[in-house]
């Protein structure tokens, strides 16, 4: 047991540059793949994945100093430091049973598959971290760890069937057949799908406005460099930078958002051939249905949207933060939401207005279940040794993945201690999920038959 724990560390300690490509091209050989096509996916996919977190490493170190810079000059003072995904992704694979969630996930992925309850191979296994996550909060609160298996195999369950509704319209934005988001990120935007549905029915957001309308309406202060330079020098000025550094500022912005496109083609460059592959096989094997390969989110990183949202969202979340009543928690490691912008993003399918509105309403939710959870995480991270602290210090991530969903699922089991709120809650948010649920299939479906229709 001890020696395939090692081998699952080691594996992980690779990162998911290295460790998802390797899953891709065993995958790409299973289905038949060349060996010189699988590997040159991997490799690229790999490229990809590295450069998107260079990227976002890049733009966080950029404007993270700038947000604290803000904030400091407000004199408002948050006990709870921000650690990132990086600080609870650490405390996770400190768990003992954490190497288990691996077969876990592709046995009940395999099940499923079978008996025709998704149409998703999920190939994300690099964010079985998520998982395991759950199931330790499971474990602070029950002491139960058969109890926060079972959780997580729920998160599981959730993870693939958000995937395949999500599939098409995925598809279609992204302009890669073949795939979808199995990350539980997308859970949020059962969260934002009624408040999507409300601002539908106004007529100034019902309309169709993404990032190439603007660039119709404003010309050349919408492309990507000028719009970045732009945001770069207004943050500058907020966090009251000199000259050189707002401008400075300024072209580091407008350097992350021209390479961010230029990025994403690599996703297509490597994702296109394995996904046909993997199409190709499993439509052999599973007549008449075509199944899809699950994957992290960046290869929607090519989406301006998505970055003018998370720009956006950045003094929003740093004005709610000093003025939020329940909020602890100062952003920082996680003030680049992608978390937030992404389902954002497929809520409304790219229409800018709706996802800034959107965004706004949804920065909340993240710094009170940071909150929530930073009595929790700080006492994990002290038991397991995984992050060091100084005495007294309150450590938490102001951008949780799915924060609605990750908090009523974990503490559902607190009902036995006479707390009712998080059972309430995700019952909330089953509501959202199913109408949301609903609403995608019923356009993949309308899609299908259109189709038919024109062959």
């Amino acid at each position: 047991m001890d020696i395939l724990q090692d081998v699952v560390n080691w594996l992980l300690g690779l990162g998911a540059a290295v460790f998802v490509p390797i899953i891709i091209i065993i995958a790409g050989l299973i289905v038949r793949m060349k060996l010189k096509d699988a590997v040159s996916s991997g490799i690229t996919l790999g490229v990809a994945f590295t450069g998107m977190s260079m990227l976002i490493s890049f733009m966080t170190d950029t404007i993270a100093p700038a947000a604290e810079a803000m904030l400091e000059s407000t004199g408002i003072s948050l006990p709870v430091v921000d650690g990132g995904w990086t600080t609870m992704s650490t405390i996770s694979w400190s768990w003992p049973y954490a190497f288990l969630m691996f077969p876990l996930l592709i046995i009940i992925n395999i099940i499923m598959l079978v008996l025709k309850k998704t149409n998703t191979f999920n190939a994300d296994l690099w964010n079985v971290w998520g998982k395991i996550f759950t199931a330790v909060a499971v474990v602070a609160i029950t002491g139960s760890v058969p109890l926060a298996f079972l959780v997580a195999a729920v998160q599981i369950i959730f993870e693939l069937k958000t995937a395949d509704a999500h599939q098409h319209r995925i598809e279609k934005l992204s302009g890669i057949p073949g795939v979808t988001c199995t990350h539980k990120m997308v859970f949020f935007g059962a969260v934002l799908y009624p408040f999507d549905m409300l601002l539908r029915k106004i007529p100034f957001f019902n309309k169709d406005f993404d990032a190439e309308a603007l660039k119709n309406k404003i010309g050349i202060f919408a492309e990507n460099h000028v719009l970045g330079f732009i945001l770069g020098c207004l943050f500058g000025l907020l966090a009251q930078y000199d000259v050189a550094e707002i401008l400075t500022l300024g072209i580091k912005c407008a350097t992350a958002l021209t390479l961010f496109p230029v990025i994403t083609k690599y996703f297509m460059q490597a994702l296109s051939p394995i996904s046909e592959a993997i199409s190709d096989f499993m439509n052999k094997k599973f007549e008449g249905r075509t199944l899809v390969v699950g994957l992290d989110w960046p290869f929607l990183g090519g989406s301006n949207e998505i970055w003018l949202a998370v720009i956006w969202s950045v003094p929003v979340t740093l004005v709610c933060a000093m003025f939020l009543p329940g909020n602890d928690i100062l952003p920082f490691a996680g003030i680049i939401n992608l978390a937030l912008a992404v389902p954002a993003y497929l809520v409304t399918k790219g229409n800018l207005p709706r996802m800034l509105v959107l965004c706004t309403i949804g920065v909340p939710a993240f710094l009170w279940v940071g909150t929530a959870f930073a009595p929790f995480i700080t006492e994990l991270a002290n038991s397991t040794g995984a992050v060091t602290l100084g005495a007294g210090q309150l450590i938490s991530n102001s951008s949780i993945d799915g924060p609605v969903f990750t908090y009523a699922i974990s503490h559902i089991f607190d009902i036995i201690n006479g707390n009712v709120l998080p059972a309430i809650i995700f019952g909330l948010w089953l509501i959202g999920f199913v109408l949301y649920y609903r609403d995608l299939m019923k356009e993949a479906k309308a899609a299908k038959v259109q189709q038919v229709e024109s062959e």
